[in-house]
């Protein structure tokens, strides 16, 4: 009945040491991140960061939607920017839709807070102009028609 004993509890012994995977103490931890936020997206394809993810822009230029656009920047964005390459508060216009995505303009036109605080693009432009953008509470149709109107003076037909 001893050897029985002896025999069981060395059993008992050798099932609870092995059998289990250990990791080695000093091995490095890695997280992989499997997905990125839907801002960083955007931030990463150069569209900014707001509602506006995706514009159609059609040929020829839609004329009344230039002409809408004329009046928004008359009205609100003509004592800040000029429509050739001078900076004047802000920086010029001239040649705009040619290295900005059309998101970008329409993010950086009506989310102009968030864009300045987290876009690397919009925060070079407030290092350069030294002035920030103020919130013209534009709307995303009527910051369409001035990305219209941006093409037009950019020379879209």
């Amino acid at each position: 009945m001893k050897k029985i004993a002896i025999f069981l509890s060395l059993v008992i012994f050798l099932a609870a040491c092995g059998g289990g995977q250990m990791t080695p103490p000093n091995q490095p931890t890695t997280i992989k991140k499997t997905s990125s936020s839907p801002e960083d997206d955007m931030l990463a394809q150069g569209k900014g960061i707001g509602e506006v993810k995706s514009v159609e822009l059609g040929t020829p230029l839609d004329q009344a939607r230039v002409g809408r656009g004329k009046s928004i920047y008359d009205m609100k964005c003509s004592a800040c920017h000029k429509l050739t390459a001078e900076r004047v508060v802000g920086p010029g216009w001239l040649g705009l839709t040619k290295t900005r995505k059309p998101e970008w303009i329409m993010n950086m036109i009506t989310n102009v807070e968030v864009m300045l605080e987290k876009d690397p693009e919009a925060q070079k432009l407030l290092e350069l102009c030294l002035t920030r953008m103020p919130n013209q509470n534009v709307s995303i149709g009527d910051a369409r028609d001035v990305l219209e109107f941006m093409r037009q003076v950019d020379g879209e037909k």
